[in-house]
């Protein structure tokens, strides 16, 4: 199996799977092409948020601001997993996450650069480097990785970590780490926090909010502060956008107070 994600939209995420489908007939499936455009942080988390649901395969991520430069090409396998992307710290979040899965060792992944000659495009590396890239992974076997000529074990790339909130007593000072398209406002604070608060109140940067286990325990439009699918704490409106109603976008600071 080949997994795509990327910024793309539509059409180009077509195209990778044409080139990946002229060498190989691997099953594709699309994660999202939708991820925000060039925010390799946010297209980071959601990779936490996904791959781990899959069984092995080889994964191409193309979040790439740096397409056409001398940016490396790189290949993270973990386990029975393989990441194919740009050096730019998009695979590593979600490559602890798949170690950690498989050997309670989030640091267990190797990394490898991947050779390529001039492709056809600087703009398109998705479609000329990465889409053959994965292709010729998945034919090889994440397990023989080490042994294709393009692939060259490297300790020298970008890495990329999410920030630590910071967490003392009843208070709380974090960041929004993304903004979802229901506009809930996730942020790096720990869900356990929260733990035996649910039906009490939060102040978030002073305003109070109602902390619940649902959005629909608030009435339509009414804030909410609760603990979203990934385990974090989230600013959220019931059938509403959170971060309107809470003035915050992507990256702000906030700060909660039980």
């Amino acid at each position: 199996m080949i997994t795509l994600s990327s910024d793309f939209g539509s059409p180009y995420p077509a195209a990778m799977k044409g080139v990946i489908c002229q060498v190989t007939d691997a099953r594709i499936e699309d994660i999202a092409h939708d991820f925000p455009r060039q925010d390799v942080r946010a297209a980071a988390f959601w990779l936490t948020q996904t791959l781990p649901y899959f069984p092995p395969a080889v994964h191409c991520v193309v979040v790439d601001p740096g397409v056409g430069t001398d940016r490396d090409a790189i290949i993270v396998r973990t386990g029975d997993h393989a990441l194919v992307g740009p050096d730019n710290g998009v695979l590593l979040p979600v490559a602890r996450e798949l170690a950690a899965n498989e050997t309670d060792a989030p640091d267990a992944f190797e990394v490898f650069t991947w050779a390529y000659d001039d492709p056809a495009s600087t703009t398109f590396h998705g479609r000329d480097v990465f889409a053959p890239a994965a292709a010729a992974v998945h034919d090889t076997g994440v397990d023989n990785l080490q042994t294709r000529p393009e692939a060259t074990p490297t300790d020298d790339y970008i890495d990329l970590q999410f920030p630590a909130a910071a967490v003392e007593g009843d208070g709380a000072t974090g960041e929004v780490l993304v903004v979802d398209d229901f506009g809930n406002a996730v942020t790096n604070v720990p869900g356990k926090f929260l733990a035996n608060q649910f039906g009490a109140t939060v102040a978030v940067d002073g305003v109070e909010a109602p902390v619940r286990r649902a959005y629909a325990a608030v009435d339509r439009g009414q804030r909410l502060v609760t603990v979203g699918s990934h385990g974090n704490v989230e600013l959220a409106v019931n059938r509403g956008r959170g971060d309107e109603a809470f003035g915050v976008s992507t990256g702000d600071a906030v700060d909660l107070s039980l």
